[in-house]
């Protein structure tokens, strides 16, 4: 079976990591920090998906921001690798597509040099061309220069690509970009508002992902 794209670009949190033990973590050791009171791990699931930054601002006012983002980012630093793991089916998937000879990549809103940590601890980083995350460009997703990014830094272009994400910030980059985005619902979002932002194709895993593409 030949598989219908050559370029697969992978959402990280949510997507091929479980990475929110850590993230609640960081937002329950960070906010009291700053006068505010610990958030419940629903809160931190309905704010996160659009960058720290944004996601902060949930919480604190803007002129708490980087008084913030300093204390998240100083023990997100030192405890980022804690309670990190692949979601079921990732490496089969990543190691399947690379075997297939389909160029692979993560493009994600986490910063990009712990990104780039996860995936080594996870041994993801050898079926990976290349791992892109915030402020290695001045974009985030959805933003439709990231996209365009992504694809020149592979030599790609958006007829051969796919975008496998897990909220509308993922799907929405991915249309922007010119191309599809399968979704999985392991992450921030329901089925149903998967569905609303218009993903082009929608599983519960990503063994789903894996039959539907023969790898």
């Amino acid at each position: 079976m030949t598989i219908p794209f050559q370029t697969y670009l992978f959402d990280l949190d949510g997507t091929i990591v479980d990475h929110f033990k850590a993230i609640h973590r960081c937002y329950a050791h960070t906010l009291p920090r700053v006068g505010l009171p610990e958030p419940t791990p629903q809160q931190v699931r309905d704010a996160i998906g659009g960058g720290l930054g944004n996601a902060l601002l949930n919480f604190v006012p803007a002129d708490k921001l980087q008084e913030t983002l300093a204390i998240y980012r100083e023990y997100w630093n030192r405890t980022m690798l804690d309670d990190v793991e692949a979601m079921p089916g990732a490496l089969d998937l990543l190691s399947g597509l690379h075997k297939r000879g389909a160029t692979l990549a993560v493009l994600t809103n986490k910063v990009g040099p712990s990104s780039r940590l996860i995936c080594e601890k996870l041994e993801f980083s050898p079926y990976l061309r290349a791992v892109v995350g915030a402020g290695d460009t001045p974009w985030l997703k959805p933003d439709r220069r990231l996209s365009l990014h992504a694809l020149e830094l592979l030599g790609s272009e958006a007829s051969a690509a796919l975008l496998v994400g897990d909220s509308p910030f993922d799907i929405d980059a991915a249309h922007n970009g010119g191309f599809p985005c399968w979704a999985v619902t392991t992450g921030t979002h329901s089925k149903e508002e998967l569905c609303e932002a218009r993903a082009d194709e929608i599983f519960a895993d990503l063994a789903g992902i894996g039959r539907r593409l023969g790898v």
